[in-house]
């Protein structure tokens, strides 16, 4: 990969982007509570789909829809040669029921795993697809100053595809949104309503930890719940799997090296109160960040389940699915954008910091070219750090003054990397 050493960008065009993105901030804001109001779940995008690609078109640029089921890829060319810049937001919602008094807050419902649910943008992406058109309107005003192309990745399906289906970066990736014309480097960001307003936050190499998912059948023997002894009871052995899997990263993982975890999200068995059923199931995921400590730990967890089943006469059936990858910033790459940062927050609010056991599969585009994720703070100022609502939540919510640090933070490495020599 080319990376070169400094920015010539034209102060005058740094001025009128930085002047334009200010203007478009209550625009911005706008968008993101209609996409809040109106949100969609993996795969079934369709009217926030049609939002964009009517953006996209307004501006002149050439637009592609369908892409990965309900993808929105923008091509923007500027009038001087130059590299290849992907720019990519994630546009799906969650299955989570709002919990707020907001006044755009969402409505919509669902059936979701057979259960009914309420559908709501509890991680931001609803602010990821604001900031991005607005990107993709500041950068089209100023086309003829450009070198080179961007293309502009609005993704479905980040959380995950529905059952049965393929989704998200994965099958972009594999659809060609990296390929005609050919990706040269590729910038993302997220929103975090836990990282304070105006900070903006970064890691070089491993940054969030690759995500597997992971399920257990135990089968032991049926009988009455009066008569335990004439059962093999699988949730007393699901329960005993449970507390080992977690001796697998308290005592088999060394937690210096990278951090780790084990969690069971889900667990099913039985239909009556005095009936020792004959299956239990259980679920979950996996992070990691370092490939080797993957690959062991996934070998423990087969261990762990079926020989402690077999110790109580049962057997466990593990299925492990590799789901998301490690995100990695490249940290040449990662060191050249950091100033591009401090431009859009401030040298004291570009912090680094620890890598993160969430899971983002912008991993799949870093996969194939150099690419940088980072962070932008959206807790207010008056909320309690130790109290505010984590993402994926009822409560998740975040202070809207952080669009116009992501947008400048987006607007910035774009253009520091295009003119840089």
């Amino acid at each position: 990969m080319f990376l070169p050493s400094f920015a010539q960008i034209n102060p005058k065009l740094q001025t009128k982007v930085e002047q334009l993105a200010t203007a478009i901030e209550p625009r911005m804001i706008e968008w993101r509570r209609d996409i809040h109001q109106h949100p969609e779940l993996g795969n079934r995008e369709f009217k926030t789909a049609a939002k964009i690609a009517e953006h996209l078109k307004s501006l002149g640029i050439e637009v592609q829809t369908g892409v990965a089921h309900t993808g929105v890829v923008g091509i923007l060319k500027g009038g001087k040669p130059g590299p290849v810049i992907a720019l990519r937001a994630d546009i799906d919602a969650l299955p989570v029921t709002e919990r707020n008094s907001l006044p755009f807050a969402s409505k919509e419902k669902t059936v979701f795993n057979g259960q009914e649910t309420g559908v709501m943008h509890a991680c931001g992406h609803d602010t990821h697809v604001a900031v991005l058109m607005a990107t993709a309107e500041v950068l089209a005003k100023n086309k003829s100053e450009l070198k080179g192309t961007i293309k502009f990745i609005f993704q479905p399906s980040e959380e995950g595809p529905p059952a049965g289906e393929e989704g998200g970066a994965d099958l972009m990736v594999r659809q060609g949104v990296l390929d005609n014309p050919k990706v040269d480097v590729i910038f993302g960001l997220h929103i975090s309503s836990i990282t304070p307003l105006g900070r903006i936050t970064y890691r070089p190499a491993g940054t969030m930890a690759a995500s597997d998912w992971f399920s257990i059948k135990v089968k032991g023997r049926q009988s009455h719940g009066a008569y335990p002894w004439m059962s093999v009871d699988p949730i007393v052995v699901s329960a005993q799997i449970i507390t080992g899997l977690q001796t697998i990263v308290s005592r088999q993982t060394e937690l210096t090296k990278e951090a780790a975890v084990i969690t069971i999200g889900r667990f099913q068995a039985g239909i009556r109160e005095n009936i020792i059923p004959e299956e239990a199931f259980m679920a979950g995921t996996i992070r990691t960040l370092d490939e080797s400590m993957q690959e062991k730990i996934h070998e423990k967890i087969r261990l762990t389940a079926t020989k402690i089943a077999e110790s109580a006469g049962a057997t466990a059936e593990v299925v492990i699915d590799k789901k998301t990858p490690v995100t990695y910033n490249d940290p040449a790459l990662t060191e050249k954008m950091v100033a591009s940062l401090q431009k859009a927050a401030g040298e004291k609010n570009v912090v680094r910091i620890n890598a993160v056991t969430g899971a983002e599969d912008f991993a799949f585009y870093q996969k194939k070219v150099p690419g940088f994720f980072f962070f932008i703070g959206a807790m207010s100022p008056d909320q309690d750090p130790a109290k505010v609502p984590a993402h994926h939540t009822p409560d998740f919510m975040i202070d809207e003054r952080g669009l116009l640090i992501g947008l400048k933070a987006m607007l910035n490495v774009t253009l520091d990397y295009m003119f840089m020599k």
